[in-house]
């Protein structure tokens, strides 16, 4: 469990009752973003309450009219996901701030402008964001927040997801390498060795991590490798 100074108050109100529990915001949000955690990791004390800050328990008849169950972790769950979740303006803002950074480098890093082919800078994103008055909640998913975001953002810029195929070659001195750091950044569609032991593949990539990619790739070949765009 964790400590009563990290917890914040989760509430939810139903059939004119009201239930709260005490839980870490950033793993709260976790949860509610699908991520598989133990609830007990999630709270301070393994009760749920009418009235948290006066230490009101909820009654065994309530948490039954509402929850057909007075277990623990199923209702603190159902409040996690689906209760109000109260943050101080400190948390909320640090963690909008890093829910915001990671829609900009998730649109930076898989989108690209149809008009030239180049990604995106993350100022460029930030700035049409700020433009769009995107809205960040903390407590949605990256993917929700990417969509709504791309959708606010194409009136305004030129923008849409891309991915590319890259046919590679790796000259036998660095190919026994290449293919775990390749593998981590890209989809091997396929394969094959050479005699000379060299490796060639065909990858698929998104598009905005394109520069990123090749200096990869020379990185791992000292400049010797040979890639080629498939159309």
């Amino acid at each position: 469990m964790i400590s009563l100074d990290d917890a914040v108050v989760a509430k939810l109100e139903s059939h004119g009752e009201r239930f709260e529990i005490l839980v870490d915001p950033d793993i709260a949000a976790k949860i509610r973003q699908g991520e598989e955690i133990s609830v007990e990791d999630a709270v301070a004390a393994l009760h749920v309450f009418e009235n948290a800050s006066q230490a009101e328990r909820a009654s065994e008849e309530s948490l039954k009219k509402v929850f057909k169950t007075t277990d623990f972790e199923p209702i603190a769950l159902h409040i996690i996901k689906k209760g109000e979740i109260h943050l101080t303006a400190e948390q909320r803002k640090v963690m909008t701030a890093e829910k915001r950074r990671q829609v900009i480098t998730f649109i930076a890093r898989n989108a690209v402008n149809p008009q030239t082919g180049h990604p995106h800078p993350p100022q460029r994103i930030d700035l049409a964001m700020e433009e769009a008055k995107v809205h960040i909640d903390p407590f949605r998913s990256l993917e929700e927040l990417v969509k709504d975001t791309m959708k606010a953002l194409r009136p305004l810029i030129p923008i849409k997801f891309e991915e590319i195929r890259v046919a590679v070659r790796i000259p036998s001195d660095y190919a026994p390498r290449a293919y775990g750091e390749i593998s981590t950044v890209a989809t091997i569609e396929k394969e094959e060795w050479q005699k000379d032991g060299s490796w060639i593949c065909v990858v698929i990539i998104p598009a905005g991590i394109q520069n990123d990619f090749y200096d990869l790739i020379n990185r791992i070949s000292h400049g010797n490798a040979d890639t080629k765009i498939i159309k």
